[in-house]
């Protein structure tokens, strides 16, 4: 299974990635902002 600091991760990668339309992109940021919102809404373990 996926965590969510692996799934941050890998968008995280994606974005370095040369090949993404404008579209895909701004998804991917959109993602990213939202993973990381979860992620600091997480009480600390």
């Amino acid at each position: 299974m996926t965590t969510l600091h692996d799934h941050i991760q890998m968008l995280r990668a994606e974005l370095t990635s040369f090949h993404l339309s404008k579209r895909e992109r701004r998804q991917i940021k959109r993602e990213l902002k939202e993973a990381l919102a979860r992620r600091d809404a997480e009480p600390p373990a």
